[in-house]
């Protein structure tokens, strides 16, 4: 009983003791689930809409972070910084249609999946 105890009603009373701690959990893990769903939301949107699970979506979310991020620790403000890390993203997707994609319309399916790994890679 007392192992049970130390496992899982001690740090529940741990929390009880610090709710400031408690709170940032709770919206930490919530703010995780909201970008696991939106990228799993745009695995499907994309699949759905070509037929292709594009591996590069990954890398190109990274890469947005990475762009927010940057821009951030040069002092640009949160919200420029958004704005600009879409316009960014609207660019990079428009040079990898008029660049890969398009010259792959009407290709089998193992064509444009692997070249979507290929992206990933290059990425």
């Amino acid at each position: 009983m007392d192992i049970f105890n130390v496992l899982f009603v001690a740090p529940f009373l741990d929390m009880a003791d610090s709710p400031v701690f408690f709170a940032e959990v709770v919206i930490s893990g919530v703010l995780t689930g909201v970008m696991y769903s939106l990228v799993a939301l745009g695995f499907v949107l994309i699949f759905k809409a070509s037929g292709v699970f594009n591996f590069a979506q990954g890398a190109m979310v990274l890469f947005a972070a990475l762009t927010l991020v940057g821009l951030m620790e040069r002092g640009v403000p949160v919200l420029l910084a958004l704005i600009v890390t879409a316009m960014v993203m609207v660019l990079l997707a428009m040079l990898i249609e008029r660049m890969m994609l398009r010259h792959l319309i009407n290709q089998e399916g193992i064509i444009l999946f692997m070249a979507t790994i290929g992206l990933d890679f290059l990425l």
